[in-house]
C-alpha cells in the first residue's frame, strides 16, 4: 500500500509539500517527524494506472 505524506506548516497548518512513499517508508518519516516533533498529514494514495 501506498501512502501522501504532506509536511505541514507550523503556523497555519497548510500543506508545504508532499511525497508518495510505500508503507516501510510512511512508517519512518512517521517516525522521524515525531522525533523533531514536526507537523504531518498522512492519507492513503490515489491508486493510479501504470
Amino acid at each position: 500500500m501506498r501512502f501522501e505524506i504532506m509536511r505541514l506548516d507550523d503556523v497555519n497548518g497548510t500543506a508545504v509539500d508532499s511525497t508518495v512513499v510505500d508503507a516501510a517508508s510512511a512508517n519512518q518519516m512517521v517516525r522521524q517527524a515525531a522525533a523533531i516533533g514536526q507537523r504531518i498529514y498522512i492519507r492513503p494514495a490515489q491508486n493510479t494506472p501504470s
